[in-house]
């Protein structure tokens, strides 16, 4: 019997569903995508299919160039590119979420108009640089200063493990414009990837290579006052009020990866015969599957009530911050229950296995790590 994964969907969500898989097929076939891993390639043929189809306007109102979708619409679109392919749909959402959203919400009406269009058509890709060599999950501790000078600021400090800036044309940064007032003192910028003093530097991780990190360092880059996003040392809100909803695209994106998984390892344990029947008839291996499929469904679960707390007007923290942890550990350990399925073969690197071995790895430490999310959740239960 065939899993209905779109029990529940609007019209619009069955349509994203049933639409996106065989365009991401026809432009990201799995030996393309093997092959950009390697070489370490922006999947740019899949992402410009993404936006010439309407997919980068999604979740923006209507002010911003988008279609106005729901936070179910876009926890739907994100988990359905995932189970195509993981790196897929962080190169998405690094633009689209990450920087786009602060574009949209939070630059001043001018600046917005100048750059959504852009955004939406797919031709401008943005970035979101905030982490830097000693500050990680204490964003309030960030060094990167920028210096109002005349009509300008002029920024000076280092950002590293920046998803997608090597492909950026503008970088989303987080500073410090007053240094003594700790997350008081911080300021978003829109900054041109091509500015004089500014250089980036591609760092070589484990996994997702397709679109990888990067160091990006600042030697007094001068950036016009106008190019600053919300108030002047109001960085800080403005990057909280999008927490929510990264967490919520993170576990979607965790539990696309799930479901491919699992569907990747059924296809092998259904053909692969040992001890004379298919490995999906020893019950060692079907409480495997089992497993699998309960980390799917309650993932599922936990997603979409996060969403549709969002879609209600709430501040889901405790719930977004559960289902990331959720989500992303399940992943993990999805991945490797699907490498002791297939043994063997999932070592090879001709295989899909090993890269959703590689890729997932990352999804408790980014976007906030299991430790912080765990915070958040004691905090919000007042302990």
């Amino acid at each position: 019997m065939a899993i209905d994964h779109t029990f529940g969907y609007t019209d619009e969500q069955r349509m994203i569903a049933q639409s996106v898989p065989p365009l991401l097929q026809a432009v990201l076939p799995w030996e393309k995508i093997r092959r950009l891993d390697e070489a370490a390639e922006f999947p740019h043929e899949a992402y410009a299919a993404l936006a010439k189809a309407g997919w980068m306007g999604l979740p923006y109102p209507a002010e911003c160039g988008g279609s106005d979708g729901s936070y179910k619409d876009l926890a739907v679109f994100v988990e359905t590119v995932a189970y195509h392919n993981a790196q897929m749909a962080s190169a998405w959402l690094t633009t689209v979420i990450y920087g786009g959203m602060q574009v949209c919400l939070n630059a001043p009406p001018p600046l917005r108009d100048e750059m959504m269009p852009g955004v939406v058509d797919g031709s401008t890709r943005l970035a979101l640089c905030i982490t830097e060599p000693d500050t990680g999950s204490d964003v309030a501790a960030i060094r990167t200063r920028a210096v109002a000078d005349g009509d300008d600021f002029v920024i000076s400090g280092q950002k590293i493990y920046i998803t997608c800036a090597h492909v950026a044309d503008h970088l989303i940064v987080a500073t410090k414009t007053d240094p003594q007032a700790g997350h008081r003192g911080i300021t978003l910028f829109l900054v041109d990837a091509k500015s004089p003093g500014l250089a980036i530097r591609p760092l070589k991780g484990i996994g997702r290579k397709m679109i990888h990190t990067n160091e990006v360092f600042f030697d007094e880059v001068r950036v016009p006052a106008s190019r600053h996003l919300g108030e002047l040392n109001q960085g800080w809100k403005a990057l909280m009020r999008g927490l929510n909803l990264e967490r919520l695209c993170l576990s979607a994106s965790a539990i696309g990866n799930i479901r491919r998984i699992i569907d990747y390892a059924r296809d092998f344990a259904l053909q692969r015969t040992q001890f004379g029947k298919p490995l999906t008839e020893h019950q060692a291996i079907a409480h495997k599957f089992a497993e699998m499929q309960v980390m799917y469904e309650t993932g599922v679960a936990a997603v979409h009530r996060t969403a549709d707390m969002l879609d209600a007007g709430l501040a889901p923290a405790l719930q977004a911050s559960a289902a990331k942890v959720y989500c992303t550990e399940s992943n993990i350990r999805c991945a490797d229950i699907g490498m002791q399925i297939l043994g063997g073969t999932a070592w090879m690197m001709d295989h899909e296995m090993q890269m959703y071995y590689r890729d997932c790895r990352v999804g408790t430490i980014g976007g906030g790590t299991t430790e912080i999310m765990k915070n958040i959740i004691a905090k919000q239960m007042e302990i």
